[in-house]
């Protein structure tokens, strides 16, 4: 077939053939645009997506250590009650004073209220215990007490 396209070709008259031509001109150059060039698009970004996981991942090997560092300091178990680590830590942080009640949930929170407290102290000491032993903010409520830096606070502690 490849060789009866020459004596076919010839067979036409010259405006026929330019048809042809242009024709299989056009239809190669439709072919280049409509498959073969989102191809190359697509094998481009293919190979920027590669080059991006491998960058990613590059980084999550260098970032081991410091996570395998971050496993060992993990917080450590609870080994006493909720109530008596809130109130042991409290008392280590100065803020006896404001602690005006605590009253366990039935969910395995602890309801802590705390009243005229310097509010960065009391920060300081829910990130001791969340630091520390894992003690987690379920709910807080703030509402500023009387002189500047110092709230009452209602606060749903929670063990993990």
């Amino acid at each position: 077939m490849i060789y009866s396209m020459p004596r076919s070709l010839d067979a036409l008259n010259p405006r026929e053939r330019r048809i042809v031509t242009v024709g299989a001109g056009l239809a190669a150059l439709l072919l280049l645009l409509a498959v073969v060039l989102p191809m190359q698009h697509k094998v481009s970004e293919l190979d920027q997506r590669i080059a991006h996981k491998q960058d990613d991942l590059a980084w999550l090997r260098s970032m081991a250590p410091q996570l395998a560092g971050l496993q060992a300091s993990q917080p450590r178990a609870l080994h006493e009650s909720l109530v008596v680590v809130v109130d042991r830590t409290a008392r280590q942080s100065g803020l006896e004073h404001a602690l005006v009640g605590s009253q366990p949930s039935g969910d395995g929170g602890l309801n802590v209220r705390l009243e005229q407290t310097p509010f960065d102290g009391l920060i300081s000491w829910l990130s001791q215990l969340h630091e520390l032993y894992g003690i987690r903010v379920d709910a807080a409520d703030f509402d500023a007490a009387g002189t500047t830096g110092t709230v009452n606070a209602s606060l749903v502690l929670r063990a993990r």
